[in-house]
């Protein structure tokens, strides 16, 4: 995803803009929608890439009903009767070593409109584009409408749908278009009149819309994406607590990251050679990090299914130290551990939406975080981080300017969320290959500027 778009969305009411990149980073004082802003992410992904409808009340993130999420202003402003938001995605943004773009590289643009239904958002309408071709797909009372239009005309599919006949997703209804020639070329046309308008569309015209939609629906093959099965991975802003045995059970990801030391002990037992690569992956960040220097499963039986432990030994300055229980050391490593997992496990999620992940670490750890998510995000990944962490940010600038990673300037987005009165207005900002943050709006550095002053008696 390269940028998005919201509107009458929570505390934002007027239409939002924000640019996405690599590694975004979301900014700002606390509650002023940056967890909000993680959630529509998510469900844009839904929509688009997981081909689903999305559910605003799925863990990590429980935005409530309708009421809940529509922007409200009180007295005459009143309530917001739908919300949007929508986002465009360009390929070449994942693929930044390719040099050039070829016809399957443009970027295109997605939108969504929600509207009450019962106590919850649904989808009425969904348009889509890319240069001078578009798509559209409105719910009327209980029926879409299906519209479709280039530079040379506009044109409608002439029956209505009906509304339960889109029962996962509208993307899947337009894939189900195109694979059953509903779209049909100009020899079809004067026997099966499927698109109508005030001329016929040429067999350029239906090429380009079924060229759209198409790379629409196929956009994470197109992307390289896919890795997990279409998840992105979700974090939640506090981790699961850590236990001093673990019974085996399901490897499902969670938020909470409940999941990780099942995963760790899984591949313990069923490929040694990986596990020793990932172990000495997690051991490498958290020497870096000073959490830990080593990590190991201990087995209280002899076989898979039976209980484990996850130990950790963090060395001493003349001995290494002996191996201490998961529960026995810094809340810290347990809360950091689900992170760095999902980060650096072999299947990793392509997208990563992740709320305050420097939470109980050391300052030092913070910034050794800030170094792995650039590492990451080199890697065609792209991260969207919600963090307090001064550390963090100022390690990801000087990676930048030092020349850490392949990551450049341009790969990574500041979203400063700024308050006003009832609204709040995001602001892109961008780091310079000095590591410099550019345009910065007068309360970025507001509060650490007043605690500085009053540091200094002023």
């Amino acid at each position: 995803m390269d940028q998005i778009t919201l509107k009458n969305f929570r505390c934002f009411r007027g239409e939002q803009t924000a640019r996405l990149a690599p590694l975004t980073l979301l900014v700002g004082e606390n509650s002023t929608g940056k967890t909000s802003f993680l959630a529509m992410i998510r469900s844009l992904w839904d929509v688009a890439c997981a081909q689903r409808l999305p559910d605003f009340k799925e863990e990590p993130y429980d935005l409530g009903s309708f009421d809940d999420i529509a922007h409200y202003r009180a007295g005459r402003g009143g309530r917001a009767t739908t919300f949007e938001a929508g986002f465009s995605i360009s390929p070449i943004s994942v693929r930044r070593k390719k040099r050039h773009r070829d016809a399957n590289d443009q970027s295109y643009w997605l939108g969504v409109t929600f509207k009450k239904k019962g106590t919850v958002p649904a989808i009425s309408k969904m348009r889509f584009a890319r240069n001078n071709v578009w798509g559209e797909l409105r719910l009327v009372e209980k029926s879409w409408r299906v519209q479709f239009g280039t530079s040379h005309g506009e044109w409608q599919i002439p029956h209505a749908i009906q509304e339960s006949f889109i029962i996962y997703s509208p993307l899947e209804f337009l894939n189900f278009l195109s694979r059953n020639r509903m779209l049909v070329d100009q020899g079809d046309i004067e026997k099966t009149i499927i698109l109508k308008g005030s001329n016929l569309p040429s067999n350029e015209d239906l090429e380009q819309i079924k060229k759209l939609v198409h790379d629409i629906y196929s956009t994470r093959k197109r992307q390289g994406w896919g890795y997990s099965g279409d998840q992105l991975y979700a974090s939640a802003p506090v981790r699961s607590k850590p236990h001093r045995t673990y019974d085996p059970a399901r490897t499902t990801r969670d938020p909470s990251g409940d999941h990780v030391p099942m995963f760790l002990a899984g591949m313990y037992w069923q490929n040694k050679e990986k596990w020793e690569t990932f172990k000495a992956a997690l051991e490498d960040f958290g020497q870096k990090s000073g959490l830990f220097d080593e990590i190991a499963v201990k087995p209280l039986g002899k076989h898979e299914g039976e209980p484990f432990q996850v130990h950790i030994k963090k060395y001493g300055r003349r001995a290494k130290g002996p191996q201490r229980n998961l529960i026995d050391v810094g809340y810290g490593v347990s809360q950091a551990l689900p992170i760095i997992t999902e980060l650096l496990r072999p299947d990793a999620s392509p997208v990563f939406l992740l709320q305050q992940p420097e939470v109980h670490l050391h300052p030092s750890a913070q910034a050794a975080l800030g170094s792995l998510f650039c590492q990451i995000a080199a890697n065609r990944r792209q991260l969207i981080i919600e963090t307090h962490s001064d550390h963090l940010l100022d390690r990801v600038r000087m990676d930048i300017r030092d020349g850490k990673t392949s990551l450049k300037p341009e790969d990574v987005s500041i979203l400063f969320f700024d308050r006003g009165d009832l609204d709040v207005t995001i602001h892109s900002l961008r780091i310079d290959k000095e590591g410099n943050i550019q345009n910065m709006p007068p309360n970025y550095r507001r509060f650490f500027l007043e605690e500085t002053k009053r540091s200094l008696g002023f």
